[in-house]
C-alpha cells in the first residue's frame, strides 16, 4: 500500500515535470519567434502600425529629333480626407468641418455638396477620395480655399502624373500609349516602359489603433526617381508630310485595308518618319477614330450586342496596329531590285546581257505572264527590264542565279529574319524553306510574289542597295536622357558586312534612276532635278479568294530612294486593297513618293543636280515699264500691261513665283484699281494636254509638278491641282498640277 506521503511526492513530481515542459517550450517558442522569424512579425507589426502614401514618379518625355515634344507627364492631383480626423477635430474645435469641406470644395471641384457631405462623414473609413484627378488651376483653388479656412491638417493632395500627347495622332502608330496605370502599353512607350517609367517614391508615417496620424521614428520619406526621356529620330515635319500623302492615297483610291509608308537614313537606319492612315489619339486611344467609327457603325450589328462589343474591340486592335512593322505582304515587283542586284553580284548575269519577252514566261508546265501582254521584244538588256519590270526577263535571271544562290542572298538580305527594330510585335517575313524551293517557286519569287515581308523589311532589304551593298539595322531611339537632359546612352551602328559590292549597288542605282529620269515605269515616282532610283509593284493576294477560287485583291506600292555623298533616303508606300479603277503601285503610290521626295529632298539640303524648265519670276514693281518689259523680252517671258501708267504698281505672279516655261504670262498692273481676276478651272482628272488647255483659256500660269508626265502634248492624267476649282485669283496666278502616266501597268 502507498502511502499518502509517496503520492503527494509524485505529484509534486508530475506538477514540476508539466511546468519544465511548458517552460522550455515558451523558450523554443520566444526563440523561434525572436530569431526565426522575427523578420516576419516585425513586419507584420510595422504595417499595422504605419501606413504610406504613394508618390508617382513623372515618365520620362518622348521628343523628335528636333526636341520637340511627342509625350510628356503632367501632374494631376488626388484630394482626400480623412471622416475620423474630421469627426475628431469637429469634436474638439466644436465645428462643422464636414460642411465646411463639403459646401466649399465641392463647387470648386464641380462636385455635389451633398453627395460629398454623405462620403465624409462616414467615420468608418480612414481615407475617402474627394476628386481623383485635379489639373493644377483647380488644385490652387482648392489650396488657398483649404489654407483660407485652416484646414491643412484635414484635407490633403497627393500629386500623380498623366500622360499627355501634345501633337494628337502624329507618329501615334510609333508612340504608342500608356494604360491608366501609367504603363506604356503601345508602340515606343510599351518597348521601353521600364526606361521611361522611373520608380515610384513614398511617405511612411505612424498611426494609432484609430487610425491617426502620430509622430514617430517611423515616419520616413522616399523620393521618387523620374524616368528616362527619349530623344527619337522621327522628324516632325517629314512625318507631318508623310502622315497627310498616305491619307490622300488612301481617299483617292480607297485602300479597304490601310496605307502605311516609311522614310529611313539609309546610311543609319534613323527612321524619320512611320506612318499608317487613320491613326488614333493616344490621349483617348479607347475611342475609334472616324475611319472606324464609320466601320462599326455600317457593320449591321445591333448597338451593345455582344457582336457589336466584339467588332469594336477587334476595330480598336486594328487602329492600334502598326502597319509597317506587324504586318505581312507580298512585295511584288519591287523585290525585283533583289533580284537584279543578286545575280550581278553573283556573276550569274551582267547589266549588259540581253534578254526577250514575248509576253509570257513558261516554267514547269505554267505559262506565268508578263505585265504587258504584248511582251517588251527581244534584245533589250537587262537595266530595260528592270525599268519596264518585265517579269520573264526576271525569271530568266534567277534561273541563271539558281535556287540555292537566290535563297542565300534572300537571306542576306535579311528577308528570311525580323529587322530588330526598336518597336514591339514586329513581325517575321514568310518564305519558301530552301528545299522546296522549285522552278515555279523561284520563278514567282523572283518578282516579288508567294512569299511575305513586312514594309520595314524590305525598305531595309532596298536601303542596303541604297547604301553600296552594306545593310543597316532600322531604329528609332537615338538617345537617352535623364530628367536633367543628361545623355544616359546614344545609338551606335552596328558595323555590318556588304551584301553586294558597292560597284553592282550603283550600278543598279544608276539602272533605276536612267528609268525615272527616262519612261521607265517608275516615272511617276520622280522629281524633277534630283535622281530618284525607284521601283514600283502591283502584288495580288493569294491567301483572299473569289468564290470561283480568284484572287481579285491587290497591293500597289513602291519604293525609291535618293543618294548624296554624305547621306541618303529611302522611303515606302504601300497601298493596301485599292478600290480604285487603276490599282497599280504606278498610280496609286508612286505619285506619293513622288510629292514626299517633292517636299523633304529640299528641307534635308539636298542640292538639286539639273536645271528645271520652270522659270522664276523677277520683281518687276517698282521699275519703269520700258525697263520691266526689256528684261521680260531678254527672258523669253510673255507679258501683259494693264493700265496706261509709266511705272510698274504691281504684277502677278509675284517675285520668286516658279512656273512652267514657255506656257507662261507675267501681268504688269501700271494702275490701282485695274487688278483683273479669274475662276480656277478643275482639272483634276483630265488629260494633261485638256488640263493645259483650260488653265491657259482661264488666264492663269501652269507649273507642272513631279517627273512624270511633264510634256505638254502629253495624254496623260492631272491627279492634284494646288488651288481648289472655283476659286477666284488673280488673272496670271500659277496653279500647280501633277500629271501621272497611267497606262503602266505595275
Amino acid at each position: 500500500m502507498i502511502s499518502v506521503k509517496a503520492i503527494t511526492k509524485r505529484r509534486i513530481l508530475a506538477i514540476m515535470t508539466a511546468f519544465a515542459i511548458f517552460a522550455i517550450y515558451l523558450l523554443l517558442t520566444v526563440f523561434r519567434l525572436s530569431y526565426f522569424l522575427y523578420a516576419y512579425y516585425s513586419d507584420k507589426t510595422y504595417d499595422q502600425v504605419t501606413t504610406s502614401s504613394t508618390l508617382g514618379a513623372n515618365r520620362g518625355f518622348i521628343y523628335d529629333s528636333n526636341m520637340r515634344v511627342l509625350a510628356a507627364s503632367s501632374t494631376l492631383w488626388r484630394v482626400f480626407t480623412s471622416p475620423r480626423d474630421i469627426k475628431v477635430a469637429s469634436a474638439e474645435d466644436n465645428i462643422d468641418y464636414a460642411g465646411l469641406i463639403a459646401f466649399g470644395l465641392a463647387p470648386i471641384l464641380s462636385l455635389d455638396s451633398n453627395e460629398l457631405l454623405g462620403k465624409i462623414t462616414n467615420p468608418k473609413v480612414l481615407d475617402v477620395t474627394i476628386k481623383r484627378s485635379v489639373n493644377d488651376d483647380i488644385y490652387l483653388r482648392a489650396l488657398n480655399y483649404i489654407k483660407e479656412n485652416n484646414l491643412e491638417r484635414l484635407v490633403h493632395f497627393e500629386a500623380r502624373t498623366s500622360r499627355f500627347y501634345p501633337s494628337g495622332t502624329l507618329a501615334s502608330h510609333v508612340i504608342g500609349f500608356t494604360g491608366s496605370d501609367n504603363q506604356g502599353l503601345y508602340g515606343l512607350e510599351y518597348y521601353y516602359d521600364e526606361i521611361l517609367s522611373g520608380s515610384d517614391g513614398y511617405y511612411l508615417y505612424a498611426k494609432d489603433a484609430n487610425g491617426n496620424t502620430l509622430d514617430s521614428d517611423y515616419s520616413t520619406y522616399f523620393p521618387a526617381e523620374d524616368g528616362h526621356g527619349l530623344i527619337t529620330t522621327i522628324d516632325s515635319y517629314i512625318q507631318q508630310n508623310l502622315e497627310a500623302l498616305i491619307e490622300n492615297a488612301r481617299v483617292n483610291h480607297g485602300a479597304e485595308n490601310r496605307v502605311t509608308g516609311i522614310v529611313m537614313n539609309v546610311k543609319t537606319g534613323a527612321i524619320l518618319a512611320m506612318a499608317t492612315t487613320s491613326p488614333f489619339d493616344p490621349n483617348s486611344p479607347f475611342e475609334l477614330s472616324d475611319f472606324y467609327s464609320a466601320k462599326l457603325e455600317s457593320s449591321g450589328y445591333i448597338h451593345g450586342s455582344d457582336e457589336y462589343k466584339a467588332y469594336k474591340t477587334a476595330l480598336m486592335q486594328v487602329m492600334w496596329s502598326n502597319k509597317a512593322v506587324s504586318e505581312l505582304y507580298e512585295p511584288g515587283s519591287t523585290f525585283k531590285i533583289i533580284t537584279v542586284a543578286s545575280a550581278i553580284n553573283s556573276g550569274a548575269v551582267k547589266m549588259s546581257d540581253t534578254f526577250s519577252c514575248k509576253g509570257y514566261h513558261e516554267i514547269g508546265g505554267w505559262r506565268i505572264r508578263c505585265h504587258k501582254s504584248g511582251g517588251h521584244g527581244s534584245g533589250f538588256d537587262l537595266a530595260y527590264g528592270l525599268q519596264m519590270s518585265c517579269n520573264p526577263c526576271m525569271m530568266t535571271v534567277s534561273e541563271r542565279l539558281g535556287s540555292n544562290e537566290f535563297y542565300n542572298y534572300v537571306k542576306k538580305f535579311g528577308i528570311l529574319d525580323k529587322t530588330g527594330i526598336d518597336l514591339p510585335s514586329e513581325a517575321k517575313g514568310i518564305f519558301h524553306k530552301e528545299d522546296a524551293i522549285g522552278p515555279t517557286e523561284l520563278a514567282t519569287a523572283s518578282f516579288g510574289q508567294r512569299f511575305k515581308v513586312t514594309p520595314i523589311n524590305l525598305l531595309c532589304a532596298i536601303s542596303a542597295v541604297a547604301n553600296d551593298g552594306v545593310p543597316v539595322t532600322p531604329y528609332v531611339v537615338d538617345t537617352i536622357i535623364d530628367s536633367n537632359g543628361k545623355i544616359i546612352s546614344t545609338h551606335t551602328n552596328e558595323n555590318k558586312d556588304p551584301i553586294i559590292s558597292a560597284e553592282v549597288a550603283q550600278s543598279v542605282t544608276k539602272a533605276l534612276i536612267d528609268g525615272v529620269n527616262g519612261n521607265g515605269g517608275a516615272k511617276n515616282a520622280g522629281v524633277t532635278g534630283y535622281d530618284i532610283a525607284a521601283k514600283t509593284g502591283t502584288s495580288q493576294k493569294f491567301d483572299i479568294l473569289d468564290s470561283n477560287g480568284n484572287s481579285y485583291l491587290r497591293i500597289g506600292s513602291t519604293v525609291a530612294y535618293s543618294c548624296n555623298s554624305e547621306t541618303g533616303i529611302a522611303a515606302i508606300i504601300v497601298v493596301d486593297e485599292p478600290s480604285s479603277q487603276i490599282k497599280y503601285g504606278s498610280v496609286v503610290a508612286a505619285p506619293y513618293i513622288s510629292s514626299l521626295m517633292e517636299r523633304i529632298l529640299p528641307y534635308l539640303e539636298f542640292k538639286k543636280n539639273s536645271e528645271e524648265i520652270n522659270i522664276s519670276v523677277d520683281n518687276y514693281v517698282g521699275l519703269s515699264v520700258e525697263q520691266a518689259t526689256g528684261m521680260l523680252k531678254t527672258s523669253g517671258v510673255s507679258y501683259e500691261i494693264v493700265g496706261d501708267g509709266k511705272y510698274v504698281l504691281d504684277q502677278t505672279p509675284t517675285s520668286d513665283t516658279v512656273f512652267t516655261y514657255p506656257l507662261s504670262r507675267v501681268i504688269l498692273y501700271t494702275e490701282k484699281g485695274k487688278e483683273d481676276y479669274a475662276t480656277v478651272p478643275s482639272v483634276q482628272g483630265l488629260k494633261l494636254e485638256d488640263a493645259i488647255k483650260e488653265i491657259i483659256t482661264a488666264g492663269l500660269n501652269i507649273s507642272i509638278m513631279g517627273n512624270g508626265a511633264t510634256s505638254p502634248n502629253s495624254n496623260d492624267i492631272v491627279t492634284e491641282q494646288s488651288i481648289p476649282p472655283g476659286e477666284a485669283v488673280k488673272r496670271g496666278t500659277v496653279l500647280n498640277i501633277r500629271a501621272i502616266i497611267t497606262d503602266y501597268e505595275d
